[in-house]
């Protein structure tokens, strides 16, 4: 199917370059995996978000740029990609069941949780660890559970967690709480709350669930075993460019190397969001990229015309 630009990922990024794109005239589609919304609709609550003075939840603020860009006649397909190649001056987009083309792409298929890496964590997915408290948290009611992650995401989903469960445990590797001192402010007088900082996640242990986590402080060498039903792991974040790397120029990271137009080293393909090489990765500022890749996008094709 041949579109004016077509979008891969349909989270904040995605979604506002599909409204930026229908306004400006394009031919537009957006291609996404999973549930419109990204990581933000797997978000309990979203307080910096401009416009929204009490804060919004995730799925509704979501829910709202999804029906704006249908509102636009933007055509959200529901299909994993699997490959992007450019043929004859055209982006040519492979998913598992249909093929799509467009002169202009945006790549905005954004990031996976960080794994920790250590033994248990792969054995006992969905048996107790889990990478969202907002699908899963309910799962946990009265019990105990552990947060490993002291950033935005770790608290604010462990502030979530607490309307449910019993205890909160969070666990930093750094010497010290990163997340916003407003945020760390509410949570540290919590009773039901602890905070184990300077501490290395060595092992999550159980048989057929999860039993516990087993974690050595990086300044005295100590091991301890924390009893929890339930982990919640929030240690950064993945770019899922596995499939860009010989159209895309890729940081150390992994993550894609724009210009302040969202331009890739390929003429026509832009990226947006948190797939980007950045400092910042925020809901508004996935946004802000969205709309400047997709406004590059409209002045590439009229100088191709």
């Amino acid at each position: 199917m041949s579109h004016d630009l077509v979008i891969i990922g349909g989270g904040p990024a995605g979604l506002t370059a599909g409204i930026y794109g229908a306004r400006a005239g394009l031919q537009t589609v957006i291609i996404e995996m999973a549930m419109p919304g990204g990581h933000a609709a797997t978000t309990h609550y979203i307080e910096n978000y401009p416009g929204f003075p009490d804060g919004v939840g995730g799925i509704e603020l979501a829910e709202k740029i999804k029906q704006q860009v249908l509102r636009f006649g933007v055509e959200i397909i529901g299909s994993e990609v699997k490959a992007i190649s450019k043929k004859n001056g055209d982006f040519v987009v492979e998913t598992d069941s249909r093929q799509f083309s467009a002169p202009a792409a945006i790549i905005a298929i954004g990031t996976n949780w960080r794994k920790l890496d250590v033994p248990g964590e792969s054995e006992l997915r969905g048996r107790g660890v889990s990478y969202c408290a907002t699908c899963d948290g309910p799962l946990f009611k009265t019990r105990d559970v552990a947060v490993i992650g002291c950033g935005n995401s770790g608290l604010q989903e462990g502030k979530f967690l607490l309307q449910f469960v019993n205890r909160v445990t969070f666990v930093e590797f750094l010497p010290d709480v990163t997340a916003d001192k407003i945020l760390y402010d509410r949570l540290k007088g919590e009773e039901r709350v602890d905070f184990l900082t300077n501490q290395e996640v060595l092992s999550i242990d159980g048989t057929q669930r999860v039993e516990s986590i087993t974690v050595r402080d990086r300044g005295t060498g100590m091991q301890q075993t924390i009893p929890v039903s339930g982990i919640f792991i929030y240690v950064g974040l993945e770019p899922n460019t596995g499939m860009l790397s010989d159209i895309v120029d890729l940081d150390e990271k992994g993550f894609v190397i724009v210009d302040a137009r969202m331009r890739t080293r390929e003429p026509g393909l832009f990226a947006a969001g948190d797939i980007c090489s950045k400092a910042i990765r925020q809901v508004v500022t996935a946004c802000a990229e969205g709309a400047t890749a997709a406004i590059s996008a409209y002045h590439y094709l009229e100088t191709m015309k």
